[in-house]
């Protein structure tokens, strides 16, 4: 097989070989993909305040009634993430992992020019978000997939002991994504007036990611298929079997693993969302914390927390992966009451909260990857993965920003820190039951 391969059954009696799947070629692919999917995706929280009003209409009696709307289509895209992740995984398990990764880029490049040149409610009224909800159905769907395909992908391609360092790639690309979406968008507020921002200037970011996609579609066009063609060819083979891998056989045949994927994600995902991407939304709902400075403070602490990605997923690589997950979930049982209650208006106080947050999440995004693959055989590691990962997300991670945001407009904002670290004590016991697996070799 030569690294242009594209068919998505090969002949059989080919054998993949490993020395073409391992290389920086692989984690480009992987990494330029998934930096345009997640660039698509933290856009629209962190420019939610500014365009809410674009897509809902304002309500005399809380200003906060866009904006719940808007979370809410921003919860939406995350519930549309499940049926991503067991569809195109299981696509992806059957017939490879290349020709996937490439549909998800497609589809979140889509649905972010559709929400760049979406018309306003005051032009076709209820119809301007129902456009935005597509595309975030749209964009949802890739997400989930893209989670699903590009895990399997990414652990597949590292060489023997660096299974924890390349699946720290997956959050170097998404963390590079999300420094690149604030830093276009920190630079768009400080440029334009307000009015401005509301007007057009929130649309900029949405282009420049469907101009990015095109580029990322080149890219993974030339990777390595990671499913071996030996590996398809029994799949296509098995196809006329009755005992074929089937849509849910990952649950049929490893719960367990299943609920370790759902059990330790719930955590993750939640805290995950809230410190990269709403913390800034948060503070200024909780204690009038500006936006533009929370912008500013998050470059720095996501510049942080992309560097701590590789380091810490290369000790797992010696140490085991147990001791990180361990030690974020302890973490944030103990002190997301506190972290979160000392927030106020400073920006070395929102700096300090951060920065302190995204160290101990490292501890958890930096080796998932790793952990979720070695749990699944290769057969069923991309439908595995994807769909327990996407329902709770979309439960947990999906959904934080409403509710932080509802419990704001109940005038009770200090219950959101409890919740999360109640979910974060959940977890934490299921992380204990997890088996050690970094040095399991994969099938």
């Amino acid at each position: 097989m030569t690294a242009h391969t594209d068919s998505l059954l090969p002949s059989e009696g080919t054998t993949a070989e490993p020395r073409l799947i391992n290389g920086p070629k692989q984690l480009l692919a992987a990494s330029v993909g998934n930096a345009v999917e997640w660039f698509d995706w933290y856009i629209y929280s962190i420019l939610a305040i500014y365009f809410s009003t674009q897509f809902f209409p304002a309500d005399a009696d809380s200003s906060l009634v866009p904006l719940l709307g808007t979370m809410a289509v921003f919860a939406v895209g995350f519930f549309a993430r499940p049926l991503g992740g067991l569809l195109i995984g299981y696509l992806a398990d059957r017939f490879g992992r290349k020709r996937i990764l490439v549909l998800t880029v497609l589809g979140m490049g889509v649905g972010s020019l559709m929400i760049a040149f979406s018309p306003t409610y005051a032009q076709i009224g209820v119809f301007a978000p129902l456009i935005l909800v597509i595309a975030r159905l749209l964009q949802g769907l890739s997400a989930g997939g893209e989670y699903a395909a590009s895990s399997a992908f990414l652990v597949e391609s590292a060489p023997t002991g660096k299974r924890g360092f390349y699946s720290s790639f997956f959050y170097i690309s998404a963390t590079a994504a999300n420094l690149l979406a604030i830093g276009i968008a920190a630079l768009l507020t400080n440029l334009l007036p307000a009015d401005d921002m509301r007007s057009w200037g929130w649309r900029v970011p949405f282009v420049i990611g469907a101009v990015a996609a095109l580029i990322a579609l080149w890219v993974r066009s030339h990777a390595a298929e990671t499913l071996h063609e030996d590996q398809l060819a029994s799949a296509a083979h098995a196809r006329g079997d009755a005992e074929r891998i089937r849509l849910f056989s990952f649950l049929r045949h490893h719960p367990k693993s299943v609920f370790f994927v759902f059990g330790m994600t719930a955590s993750s995902a939640i805290v995950f969302y809230i410190w990269t991407g709403f913390l800034p939304t948060y503070a200024n709902i909780a204690v009038g914390f500006d936006v533009k400075q929370g912008l500013t403070a998050s470059l720095i602490s996501l510049t942080w927390f992309l560097l701590l990605q590789p380091v810490m997923g290369a000790l797992s690589d010696r140490f085991g992966r147990k001791p990180f997950l361990i030690a974020f979930g302890v973490f944030f049982t103990v002190a997301t009451v506190p972290l979160l209650g000392a927030l106020n208006d400073s920006f070395l106080s929102f700096l300090a909260v951060q920065l302190l947050g995204l160290t101990f999440i490292a501890a958890a995004t930096s080796i998932v990857q790793a952990v979720f693959s070695e749990l699944f055989p290769r057969k069923m590691r991309s439908a595995g993965i994807g769909f327990p990962y996407a329902v709770s997300v979309a439960l947990f991670g999906g959904t934080a920003p409403y509710v932080a945001t509802w419990m704001a407009s109940q005038g009770n904002i200090g219950a959101f820190a409890w919740y999360v670290a109640g979910i974060s004590l959940v977890s934490l016991i299921i992380m204990c039951f997890v088996p050690e697996t970094h040095k399991k070799e994969l099938d």
